[in-house]
């Protein structure tokens, strides 16, 4: 299969390319590293209102543009070369597959327009310990007269503090596994809410605990029939981590841009670094690992629009598991292997302040861990191959 990118999206990818570049420059970054938010909000008013980006993929039935997710992976790659700090991941990647995968209409129509719209910030909560598997999911949901008790504890929710909504995984009372798991979408001001920011070695992107004492749902919250909530938040892990492969690829390809730079700058023995026969071969390795993470990650993202796709039919969730963690297989490693090299190939300035190859290694770091290190998705992309789990 030979993929090329159409004219409209290389006009996507060119006008992000820009806009990313005025607005989210070294400068931009660091200072929303110190602001509280984490983020510029004139930024994401911006990307909200003039860009569309959170409605990229929304159906135009809700005041979306009705793209696909490769346009949304497009974006996700500019904004990981760039090192954004917004809602976007987490609103765009994360709350709203899962909401267009929902099989309640209410809870699309309350939320969907709004996210369209630019007006709220949403996030997935689901995990209370390590782990991003059914058997992460601790918070518990108790069936009462007026419907649900949510109770439990969900650690390191991208953007947690910020979001406006949550969509939240709790099982049933006594299930285990995949069984019993339920996905609500809830305002973030609904009684019962803490959500505490907590300090992150990636300082552009913002986590947070999020507790829930006691709240109070009913069936209307639910995005599909209660205790039948695992196969939507396996589908929607899957395309988050595609869209993490994404932004990695991006993050890969500016790092291995700013090392270009350097070495072709800094000089040694009378002339650029450049022309060293050893930095020349760790390049091309660079490139390579980029070459092999970008082809892996489009190719996932074309099985994502399959599955997001209005027709889109569940049987694609086998190969969206096995794109998904061929995808972070790839991307994580190329994204670390770039950060890594790109810092001992700026010498002894490669980690101090001043520099941002340190800022790219930060993130590769932590993006590694976000939804499962490499070595376990090979552990199941190996299980599957072998027959030893469907």
């Amino acid at each position: 299969m030979e993929f090329a990118f159409t004219p409209e999206q290389l006009m996507i990818e060119e006008t992000a390319a820009r806009f990313l570049a005025q607005t989210c420059d070294s400068h931009a970054v660091r200072r929303a590293m110190d602001s509280v938010e984490g983020y510029d909000p004139q930024v994401w008013q911006r990307i909200g209102e003039e860009l569309y980006w959170p409605a990229l993929m929304i159906p135009e039935t809700f005041g979306g543009l009705g793209l696909g997710f490769v346009e949304l992976a497009i974006l996700l790659e500019q904004s990981g070369r760039h090192l954004l700090g917004s809602p976007f991941f987490a609103t765009a990647a994360l709350a709203t597959p899962a909401l267009m995968l929902s099989s309640n209409p209410a809870v699309q129509a309350d939320w969907l327009g709004a996210i369209a719209a630019g007006a709220t910030r949403a996030t997935l909560a689901f995990a209370s310990g390590p782990g991003w598997d059914a058997d992460s999911v601790q918070a518990v949901a108790t069936p009462d007269a007026s419907g649900y008790r949510l109770n439990g504890t969900y650690a390191q929710v991208l953007d947690g503090a910020q979001a406006q909504l949550l969509i939240v995984a709790a099982r049933l009372p006594a299930s285990t596994g995949e069984h019993g798991i339920s996905l609500f979408a809830l305002p973030a001001e609904t009684p019962g809410i803490k959500r505490t920011a907590l300090p992150t070695l990636d300082q552009t992107r913002r986590l947070a605990r999020i507790e829930l004492h006691d709240v109070q749902l009913d069936s209307c919250h639910l995005l599909v029939e209660v205790g039948q909530g695992w196969p939507l938040l396996r589908d929607t892990l899957h395309i988050g981590a595609i869209a993490l492969a994404a932004e990695q690829t991006g993050g890969a390809q500016q790092s291995l841009d700013l090392t270009l730079a350097y070495i072709a700058e800094r000089q040694q023995f009378g002339r650029a670094i450049a022309s060293f026969q050893a930095i020349k071969h760790r390049c091309a390795d660079m490139m390579l690992a980029l070459e092999c993470a970008r082809s892996a990650t489009y190719y996932a993202a074309c099985v994502a629009q399959e599955r997001l796709a209005p027709e889109g039919e569940p049987q694609v969730a086998a190969a969206l598991g096995d794109a998904a963690a061929t995808a972070q297989i790839h991307a994580s490693e190329a994204f670390f292997h770039c950060a890594a090299e790109s810092i001992q190939l700026h010498g002894g300035v490669g980690f101090t302040w001043e520099y941002d190859p340190h800022l790219y290694f930060k993130r590769a770091r932590a993006s590694e861990q976000l939804f499962g290190h490499p070595t376990l998705h090979r552990e199941r992309l190996a299980a599957r191959i072998f027959g030893e789990q469907p």
